[in-house]
C-alpha cells in the first residue's frame, strides 16, 4: 500500500475531548530506549506527523528521565496550535541513585511533576495529562482529585490514566471525567479486553493503545533480540523478544504476512489496521500511538488508517494473542493485568 502525506481522518478523543488524528504518535523512541538516535532524522519524522495529520503526540517524564520532553520542546514550540500534547507522571527517579525507582501518585508529587514537565516541554499547558502507573497504596480519589485541581488551574486540559483496570477507571471517572485510557493493546496483547475496554466504552473514554506494533515485533523484523537489536535497546530485556520465545512468536506472524502480501501492504499496516478496527468491534474511540524514528515508517503507519480488514481476515488474526510466548514485561507487577490475575 502506498505511503503518502494525505492527512488521516480525525476523531474526538473521548466524550468532549479534543479533535485528533485517528492515529497518534508515541514519542518515547524518538530519543530514548532504542539505542542511538539520528537527531536530524528524528526531527524530520516529527515534522512528518503534522504533515500526515497525526496530531496526538505522546511522551512522559520518565522517558530518558525528562530528556524526551526536552527533545520535543522545539517541535512543540513550532506546532503548539496544531498538536494535542500528552505527557505522564508517576515514575520517580533520583539522579544520584540510578537503581532507585518508585511509583508516586500522591498530590504533592503530582504538582511537582507537572511543573517540571511544563518547564521541559516549554509550554504553559499540557493538553492531556496521564497517571503513568497506579500505586494502589494511594487512594485513587486522592490522586485524581489532585489532577483535577490542575485542570481547574489551567495547567492541564484533560485527564488520562494508563494501565488501570475497568473498576479503577470507573472509580476515577466518578471523581473527574477521564478523557483517555492508555494501555498496551495489539494483536499480541489483549489483556485489556478483560475489563478496561468495556468500561471505557461504557463511560465514553477513548482508548489509546501503546505499543500497537508489539514494540516492533509485529513488523516481522525480529527473530532473536540479542542478534537483531543494537546495544542500549531495552527490548533485549523483554521476554517476547528473546530466545525460544522470539522464534515461536515470529512463527505466529504468518497470517499477518499472508494478509499483507494479498493486500500489497506491510505486516505493520495490517497489525495497525487490526487495532484501529477495535473501535468498531467494541464501540469506542481508539487512537493507537505507534512510534518510529523514520519519516517513511511514520507515513507507512498513517496509511494503515485507510485499511479495513474483512471478517475473514480478522478471523485469521483472532487466535494469535492466546498463543504468544512470554509476558509483555519481565516484571508485570505494575500493569493492570497484574491486578486482575
Amino acid at each position: 500500500m502506498s505511503n503518502t502525506t494525505e492527512q488521516i481522518r480525525r476523531t474526538e478523543l473521548g466524550t468532549g475531548g479534543p479533535l485528533v488524528g485517528i492515529q497518534g504518535f508515541g514519542a518515547m523512541g524518538i530519543s530514548a530506549a532504542y539505542g542511538e538516535t539520528d537527531t536530524a532524522a528524528a526531527r524530520d519524522t516529527l515534522e512528518a506527523t503534522v504533515e500526515a495529520g497525526v496530531t496526538l503526540i505522546d511522551t512522559a517524564d520518565m522517558y530518558g528521565a525528562g530528556a524526551n520532553e526536552e527533545f520535543l520542546a522545539p517541535f512543540v514550540a513550532a506546532h503548539r496550535d496544531e498538536i494535542t500534547l500528552a505527557t505522564k507522571f508517576g515514575f520517580e527517579y533520583r539522579a544520584d541513585d540510578p537503581s532507585y525507582r518508585a511509583i508516586r501518585n500522591d498530590p504533592g508529587y503530582i504538582r511537582k511533576a507537572v511543573e517540571a514537565s511544563l518547564r521541559r516541554l516549554g509550554t504553559d499547558v499540557i493538553d492531556l495529562y496521564y497517571m503513568h502507573r497506579r500505586n494502589p497504596e494511594v487512594p485513587l480519589a486522592e490522586s485524581v482529585g489532585a489532577m483535577a485541581d490542575l485542570v481547574r488551574e489551567g495547567k492541564v486540559k484533560y485527564l488520562g490514566l494508563s494501565e488501570v483496570t475497568g473498576a479503577e477507571l470507573r472509580e476515577a471517572h466518578a471523581v473527574h471525567p477521564i478523557t483517555a485510557l492508555q494501555t498496551e493493546w495489539s494483536v499480541f496483547s489483549r489483556d485489556v479486553e478483560r475489563s478496561a475496554v468495556g468500561a471505557a466504552a461504557e463511560l465514553g473514554v477513548a482508548f489509546v493503545p501503546y505499543s500497537p506494533l508489539g514494540r516492533g515485533f509485529l513488523t516481522g523484523a525480529f527473530a532473536d533480540a540479542h542478534k537483531d537489536l543494537s546495544g542500549g535497546d531495552f527490548r533485549q530485556l523483554l521476554p517476547r523478544f528473546t530466545g525460544d520465545n522470539a522464534r515461536a512468536n515470529a512463527a505466529l506472524l504468518a497470517p499477518l504476512h499472508r494478509i499483507a502480501a494479498e493486500r500489497g501492504a506491510t505486516t505493520a499496516q495490517i497489525a495497525l489496521a487490526w487495532v484501529q478496527q477495535r473501535a468498531e468491534v467494541h464501540g469506542l474511540t481508539v487512537v493507537p500511538i505507534p512510534g518510529t524514528r523514520k519519516r517513511a515508517r511514520l507515513l507507512e503507519n498513517a496509511a494503515a488508517t485507510r485499511i479495513t480488514l474483512t471478517a475473514g481476515e480478522l478471523a485469521l488474526l483472532e487466535p494469535i494473542a492466546g498463543r504468544v510466548a512470554g509476558e509483555r514485561y519481565a516484571d508485570m507487577s505494575l500493569t493492570s493485568a497484574a491486578r486482575e490475575m
